[in-house]
């Protein structure tokens, strides 16, 4: 997230580590595999299953390297936010796509358990978005948004109420778009440069 500038008017340089800014490709890995779940969430599309593949390799992987790129150009807060939304994905690949957890609970306790771990995340994603308030308005919005959506789908699967999974969803599909957005605006500044 280093390259995306701090400031709407200042374009960020590069730092002479040579390497190429990893916030453009975190922030896509983010929002494709966002949009594709909350669409899924929104009740429009049964799409879960194509989820899992995006949730290993380019929500998981990508991110993960991407926040691994940003440790080496000393972006504390992109290399925090990159690695534990790779995290994330890559938990929520094996949780929904691996785990068979009907033999151990019954589906309220589940669903109360998906709503712990969306809890956990939501409270990460507060303090994020507190952190982001330094940033620029763009990634401000992507975590404002990330913050709502966490909290709808806890709530949703705390209550066992579907109808916030639906609204959840659509807070997420924003999320996405705000966020692919704000990658595009970091790969449109990198070719400036070329």
């Amino acid at each position: 997230m280093s390259a995306i500038n701090t400031s709407d008017a200042t374009p960020v340089q590069s730092t002479g580590l040579g390497i190429a800014d990893p916030g453009p490709l975190g922030l896509a890995a983010f929002a494709l595999t966002t949009f594709v779940l909350s669409f899924t969430n929104t009740g429009l599309f049964k799409a879960e299953p194509v989820v899992f593949g995006l949730a290993l390799a380019y929500g998981g992987v990508a991110q993960i390297l991407a926040g691994m790129w940003e440790f080496k150009k000393g972006n504390t807060f992109g290399a925090t936010a990159f690695t534990s939304y790779g995290a994330f994905w890559v938990s929520f690949w094996y949780l929904t796509g691996h785990t068979d957890l009907s033999g151990v609970a019954n589906a309220d306790d589940v669903a109360h358990g998906v709503g712990l771990f969306l809890l956990a995340w939501f409270i990460f994603t507060a303090y994020m978005f507190v952190a982001s308030l330094n940033t620029n308005p763009k990634l401000i919005a992507v975590f404002g948004l990330l913050t709502v959506t966490f909290a709808l789908l806890a709530l949703a699967d705390l209550t066992t109420t579907e109808g916030l999974t639906k609204v959840g969803g659509w807070f997420g599909v924003a999320t996405a778009l705000v966020a692919w957005f704000t990658s595009f605006s970091g790969v449109v500044e990198s070719t400036k440069t070329l």
